[in-house]
């Protein structure tokens, strides 16, 4: 079978698919020439990633695909409808991003609790004259052992993000209308294991007492946290957004940290992306990256083991 990948491929999964007799072709293609190279070179299977998007049209044109194996955390550019009309199976790592993602939250969390997003903007324009001042204005960090996380959302990665947190000295509390309690182990070396009972909460009771709100919702057509669950958090806490653009309202967000009302934000993933507003972009109490969720090498290696894995069971 021809495997044709647009955006890359790890060595990992290339190697596991050419072991087994298939042929992977890396090759970046204009989106226009998409069908007619698939179509000529009999190519049956496609791996993607959103740079790469594949709308209903470009779908129907492809006469020999037999999958399309999704390389990005959510699905939005493969338009999965048109897929199943035309008997394509749509595969997606759905494990693959859990480490990366939770690291990620820790990773925003110390930077706005510690000051490390003001100190790395501050110090380079004004260390070497007010190294004193800016030790003074980044002095009142806090540490993130004896808080409590609130997890909105608590499927693998929340429940990833809870295990960190907890090894961390935090207390967590979660909200997910999916689950009620479970058992978590946290594993440490010489095979040494914790086990953590956790039971769920309401959603306000979790916005109104954590001291950090971290997101990890799946696709949703409106706003999860708007203007009034955002009231609800108390004055000095924060909210990070990893999980989708759509769980959270960036204006509202911004309306209350001008206000004071939260103490700050994080965002990995945008309404506007990939061209979020330049207003968002220079706001000083927002942590921000360029949805960097999934980019560690060892992410695109899970993720092409795990597509890999899949499409071996299949073809």
């Amino acid at each position: 079978m021809k495997i044709l990948a647009t955006d890359g491929f790890s060595e990992v999964g290339i190697q596991l698919l050419e072991n087994a007799g298939h042929e992977v072709i890396i090759k970046n293609i204009a989106k226009n020439q998409i069908s007619t190279y698939i179509n000529a070179n009999e190519i049956e299977g496609l791996l993607v990633k959103a740079t790469t998007p594949l709308d209903r049209s470009l779908i129907s044109e492809l006469k020999t695909l037999k999958f399309i194996g999704n390389c990005d955390k959510n699905a939005e550019h493969i338009s999965e409808n048109a897929a199943k009309e035309q008997n394509i199976k749509v595969l997606n790592a759905n494990d693959a991003w859990t480490n990366s993602i939770a690291e990620l939250v820790i990773a925003h969390l110390l930077s706005c609790m510690r000051h490390l997003k003001d100190a790395n903007r501050e110090m380079p324009l004004e260390g070497d004259h007010k190294f004193k001042q800016l030790q003074k204005s980044f002095s009142g960090g806090l540490e993130l052992k004896g808080k409590t996380l609130g997890i909105i959302g608590f499927g693998k990665i929340g429940q990833d993000v809870a295990k960190k947190a907890m090894a961390l000295g935090m207390q967590i509390k979660f909200y997910d209308p999916e689950v009620d309690s479970l058992k978590l182990t946290l594993n440490f070396p010489d095979e040494q294991q914790v086990v953590f009972n956790l039971k769920g909460s309401s959603l306000e009771d979790v916005l109104s007492t954590c001291d950090a709100i971290s997101l990890h919702i799946s696709q949703s057509d409106s706003y999860v946290i708007g203007q009034e669950e955002l009231q609800m958090m108390k004055p000095t806490a924060g909210i990070i957004n990893t999980s989708y653009h759509k769980a959270l309202d960036e204006v509202a967000l911004v309306k209350q940290l001008e206000n004071n009302e939260l103490a700050f934000g994080a965002l990995d993933v945008f309404e506007d992306q990939p061209q979020p507003p330049i207003q968002l972009m220079m706001y000083p109490k927002l942590s921000l990256t360029p949805n960097l969720s999934g980019a560690t090498q060892e992410t695109q290696d899970r993720i092409a083991e795990e597509l890999s894995s899949q499409i071996l069971s299949l073809y």
